[in-house]
């Protein structure tokens, strides 16, 4: 289920806050741990995980920007982790609806994270898609 897969991904991110080299083992053992034993689901997981990896500056620029450049050394690690994981499917994973996104994070963040994270991550991820469907006139 896409469930675990991004729970997978939530300790994978969580973690490499902490340790940049988040080694392939460890990455292995928290698939494991989560029972992603379809392979749609793993590789959903290991997507994501590179996703935010991969776009990890961008991805925090726009985060800062959505909390009006509060800096996100300041945001609780598993709040996050989660925007990371939110922001990364809202902007790479087109298949994904926007608020199917927020509506997961939201999830998240009541299941591993402090009483009013949910509120929080809602509303930063609900800023930046609010902004995103306002800039029609940016182009790409």
């Amino acid at each position: 289920m896409r469930n675990d897969a991004r729970e997978a991904a939530l300790n994978i991110i969580f973690a490499e806050q902490f340790n940049t080299d988040c080694l392939d083992a460890l990455k292995a053992k928290i698939y494991k741990q989560f029972k992603l034993d379809r392979e749609e689901d793993l590789l959903f997981a290991k997507d994501l995980v590179a996703a935010v990896e991969e776009n990890r500056a961008e991805l925090i620029q726009g985060i800062e920007d959505a909390c009006h450049h509060y800096k996100e050394n300041r945001i609780n690690p598993t709040d996050k982790s989660i925007l990371l994981i939110a922001l990364a499917e809202i902007r790479y994973f087109d298949e994904i609806p926007p608020v199917v996104s927020v509506s997961e994070a939201t999830g998240l963040a009541k299941k591993y994270s402090t009483e009013k994270s949910a509120d929080f991550v809602n509303g930063v991820l609900s800023g930046i898609i609010n902004k995103k469907d306002g800039d029609t006139n940016e182009t790409h």
